[in-house]
């Protein structure tokens, strides 16, 4: 079975770990080796080396895609969820991952500093913490996803379907460039 890592990009608190959290289980029920990228966690091990300057988060995300492309190749679905705000660095991220779905995980800035589960904005907005995506450094929303999801609107569950049906359609796609011998 083809892997492909499903990269998960929005602002803080728009939803996207717990996006990939609700994927998780159901990818396993439907017989997929599944894995969860979260790069809040990385941040502090794998990529504890780095800050939030653009070239720091620029390298952030070519790591998490690094360790995205080798589940990838070895046939797992990597779900990764990154805030990821560039989107040179997303269209390198695809690049080095190759079966990348992009799923914009979009929310209102007003209901993501509501939602705030880390606390993480109100800092922001305090002054106690500097380089905030969405605050005082810039978020580059997709123009193009492949999926773009409004956790604002839409329920976890109905978020959730639509990117197992995006999912199974880009599976099928995989399938179908394929010959029988390599699907074996």
């Amino acid at each position: 079975m083809p892997g492909i890592a499903l990269w998960f990009t929005g602002l803080s608190g728009s939803g996207k770990t717990s996006l990939c959290h609700a994927l998780e289980p159901q990818l396993r029920a439907l017989g997929h080796r599944v894995c969860v990228l979260d790069a809040d966690e990385l941040r502090s091990t794998v990529n504890r080396d780095l800050g939030f300057s653009k070239a720091e988060r620029d390298e952030n995300v070519a790591r998490l895609a690094i360790l995205a492309s080798d589940s990838v190749q070895r046939g797992w679905v990597v779900l990764v969820a990154a805030i990821s705000p560039y989107r040179a660095a997303r269209a390198r991220a695809r690049s080095i991952v190759g079966s990348f779905l992009e799923i914009y995980v979009d929310a209102p800035l007003e209901v993501c500093i509501r939602r705030d589960p880390k606390g993480l904005y109100a800092r922001a907005l305090g002054g106690q913490l500097r380089h905030f995506t969405g605050i005082d450094d810039p978020y580059e929303a997709p123009v193009s996803p492949d999926l773009h999801v409004n956790t604002d609107v839409d329920s976890l569950s109905a978020c959730t379907a639509m990117v197992l049906t995006a999912v199974g359609k880009a599976m099928r796609s995989v399938h179908a460039g394929r010959t029988d011998t390599a699907l074996q």
